[in-house]
């Protein structure tokens, strides 16, 4: 049985942890089934939705029901979120990204994770990345460092780079969602190399694995949701980067608008607060060259 987060939140979260890493692997191993077959897709507003999403989104949810039952927590996921709720009012939320990275999905890529995140007072507390084709989990609790999992069950602890100039610094950027003024933003930032890739978790596992340093992301019509960024997050600055708003605020979880607006930064940490300042004024200097 859990034990209460109440009574002893370390080893509840410990506890917790053992599941959800059961979780997500069984989620992997619904996506990869899918992924080996033909895909159903449904066009929808905010993109595609394929019968894997939905699948892996069940098998999810039920488990965490079922096995945490015992827990007082509120559930946020990609696949049932409804335009018209309110943040969940309770202190801890599951955020949960059953398939992130659909349309890389969908072009076998193979760029595609899955996000769990159980958040506390709208803060990642817990947090789960796959990514099913390179048989890799990442996970990591608040406080206990970054870890990456194989199929075989062998772990290890990982850490970001300690490249600290810029000019040293490699980019991982958005495939897809990257709009001209995010382009000639990024143009402008004297890094060593740029990589494009799908799945925000994928980006930042990149990052803990030291093959790149930088993510940014920047809403336009459109914006990120809580789901790509909560898992994520907490693996990356348990690993030592930072993951912040361009103003160098913490992203906030379960509010009323589940849309992360703005300039997003995530790195290595060794040029953050640079870099994010560097961002800001390069933005203003493209606005007033368009206007």
């Amino acid at each position: 049985m859990v034990k209460l987060l109440a009574e002893n939140q370390i080893e509840a979260l410990n506890e917790i942890l053992v599941v959800t890493k059961q979780v997500g692997w069984g989620a992997a191993d619904i996506l990869h089934t899918y992924y080996r077959g033909d895909i159903e897709v449904t066009d929808k507003k905010d993109g595609p939705v394929t019968s894997a999403d939905l699948a892996a989104n069940h098998y999810i949810l039920e488990q965490l029901q079922s096995q945490l039952s015992h827990e007082d927590f509120g559930y946020l996921s990609e696949e049932t979120y409804k335009q018209a709720q309110k943040a969940i009012a309770k202190d801890w939320v599951w955020i949960i990204d059953p398939l992130d990275g659909t349309r890389d999905f969908i072009e076998k890529t193979g760029e595609y994770a899955i996000h769990l995140a159980l958040t506390y007072q709208k803060r990642p507390m817990l947090t789960v990345v796959v990514i099913p084709e390179a048989g890799k989990l990442y996970y990591a609790v608040k406080g206990q460092g970054c870890y990456v999992e194989t199929r075989e069950g062998e772990i290890k602890k990982i850490q970001v780079s300690a490249r600290d100039k810029i000019e040293d610094l490699s980019l991982v950027a958005s495939r897809s969602h990257r709009d001209k003024r995010l382009n000639e933003m990024l143009s402008r930032i004297p890094f060593k190399e740029r990589n494009y890739m799908g799945s925000v978790g994928g980006k930042i596992t990149t990052i803990v694995e030291q093959q790149c340093d930088v993510y940014i992301s920047l809403s336009g019509k459109s914006a990120p949701k809580d789901w790509d960024f909560a898992a994520p997050e907490l693996i990356l600055t348990e690993a030592g980067g930072s993951f912040t708003s361009f103003e160098g605020e913490n992203l906030t979880y379960n509010n009323d608008d589940v849309s992360q607006w703005g300039g997003l930064m995530a790195s290595n940490g060794h040029c953050h607060q640079e870099l994010y300042t560097l961002a800001t004024s390069l933005l203003k200097e493209i606005d007033a060259e368009n206007s």
